[in-house]
């Protein structure tokens, strides 16, 4: 029952077009071949003629060193040929990461050590004011992306699907902000230097996961970014304007 379920699925999976060749991007009908008795074949790309994915026999930890690395075929075998569900809750957790950065970079500004409550109520309150801030800056950055790849290309993002696949994709690839936690914790001289190779290597993440998702040249994902972190600088800015410590 378990096989014949699997079976079920990869055909629904194959029917959406959901499988991807990680060399080519082309639709591919299936992963790999069932031959029984634990008899499995990778089925070959028709297009490239090379593995749909090859990803499938490798370890996870291979697949995070080549994810890290920002090797396309990693990113495909991720977005197009697992069931990763993680966008969510890995999302929110690196905005937890940069509000408590940001929070702690405004304490270390204050020199008020004063242990009364009131006091403490109001460093919480800081907090969540610099998750509100930094969640803000996530959307408008995406926003401006968005509306970038739509004012570019019109036929890029035509369903509600595509939409919610590159939001995955771009979630996903910000993984890279769940340094900012170590680079804080082991503070040292180059820890400004460290949160800006940080900061570039999302930016790259980000630009790879559109290029893989939409199946672009290199230079309309930066673009996008490119726009969106414009778009984000004006939010930064509105902050500013209105004294609030961002």
């Amino acid at each position: 029952e378990a096989l014949t379920g699997r079976r079920v699925l990869s055909r629904a999976m194959a029917a959406r077009g959901a499988y991807r060749c990680i060399e080519c991007s082309r639709v591919a009908a299936e992963l790999y071949r069932d031959y029984r008795r634990g008899v499995l074949r990778i089925s070959i790309c028709k297009s490239c003629q090379k593995p749909v994915d090859k990803y499938i026999e490798y370890d996870p930890v291979i697949i995070l060193i080549n994810a890290i690395l920002c090797k396309a075929q990693a990113y495909r075998h991720i977005l197009f040929n697992t069931k990763i569900n993680i966008h969510g809750k890995l999302c929110i957790f690196c905005l937890l990461c940069e509000a408590y950065l940001r929070w702690l970079q405004l304490q270390d500004s204050s020199q008020n050590v004063d242990p009364d409550d009131l006091i403490r109520y109001a460093k919480e309150w800081d907090f969540y004011r610099m998750f509100g801030i930094a969640s803000l800056e996530q959307t408008s950055f995406l926003i401006g992306i968005f509306i970038t790849l739509w004012w570019m290309r019109l036929d890029m993002l035509k369903t509600k699907s595509d939409f919610i696949l590159l939001l995955k994709a771009l979630l996903l690839s910000s993984y890279g902000k769940l340094l900012l936690i170590p680079a804080v914790i082991w503070e040292h001289d180059y820890t400004p230097l460290c949160l800006a190779f940080i900061k570039v290597f999302v930016l790259i993440s980000n630009s790879q996961a559109i290029r893989v998702t939409l199946n672009l040249n290199r230079i309309l994902p930066w673009l996008a970014i490119f726009f969106g972190l414009i778009f984000e600088n004006g939010v930064v800015c509105l902050f500013k304007k209105m004294g609030w410590d961002v």
